[in-house]
């Protein structure tokens, strides 16, 4: 199915995995709109976009949107400045994550605020505000960025874990109230991806995956024929360092 005039909505588009699915959402024609939280990541990743138009007749097609997923009010007026700018929204993407690994007896209770705020009550926030413009268009798609983690805990990210298992079971449900709206919901859960999240830098660790990874899996979501409904996909890293 052709993303040629779709308008897709991504959250923490301006880096990292964001980034790489605006990309990819843009080379298969979609006109997108990114939200990040700091101007300097903002404008990174906009100026990135913009390079990688594949026709500089498309420049108006990427729209750059300074808002905090955590804060209701700036997740509403960026949905509606998205609908204003692109006349409507037909495949969310909520991205927009934070990872803090420590112990819980180490984490501070803001810590556990910012992690479940931004994982899951501004999934919950960015969904509500986008619901009616899907149902205006008569269907579209919501895909939520969760983690193998939300299946599979580990010690010093409970919080972390905590919000992506939410996530899993928020997506589930909310797929089952609005498929009847042609409205798809699919929960995609990565495994160890390449990039700087949780303060982690790139090195020498080629058999993470890479964003375009998961950047190709919303791409081949979203392109499914209108009978089927990938609900939930794993990701794995296909051949990761053998345990001793």
């Amino acid at each position: 199915m052709s993303l040629s005039g779709k308008v897709a909505f991504v959250t923490g588009g301006s880096r990292g995995i964001g980034l790489a699915i605006a990309r990819a959402l843009l080379d298969e024609g979609a006109r997108v709109a990114i939200t990040a939280t700091s101007d300097a990541t903002l404008h990174a990743g906009s100026a990135a976009l913009a390079a990688a138009l594949p026709s500089a007749g498309r420049a108006d097609d990427v729209l750059a949107i300074r808002a905090d997923v955590r804060q209701h009010e700036q997740v509403d007026r960026a949905v509606a400045s998205t609908v204003e700018r692109f006349g409507g929204i037909d495949i969310l993407v909520n991205n927009a994550g934070v990872g803090i690994f420590r112990p819980v007896a180490d984490l501070s209770i803001d810590e556990w605020h910012t992690i479940l705020d931004t994982n899951l009550t501004g999934v919950f926030y960015c969904c509500r505000a986008a619901l009616p413009h899907l149902r205006a268009r008569g269907g579209g798609w919501i895909v939520n960025i969760s983690s193998l983690s939300g299946k599979h805990p580990f010690a010093d990210a409970a919080a972390y874990c905590a919000s992506k298992a939410g996530l899993n079971a928020f997506s589930d449900a909310l797929m089952q109230e609005v498929r009847h709206d042609g409205i798809r919901v699919t929960c995609i859960m990565p495994g160890s991806v390449r990039t700087e999240f949780g303060a982690r830098r790139p090195g020498s660790d080629d058999w993470r995956l890479a964003p375009e990874d998961i950047a190709q899996a919303v791409c081949d979501v979203v392109r499914h024929p209108a009978r089927s409904l990938p609900s939930a996909i794993e990701i794995r890293p296909s051949q990761p360092p053998k345990k001793s």
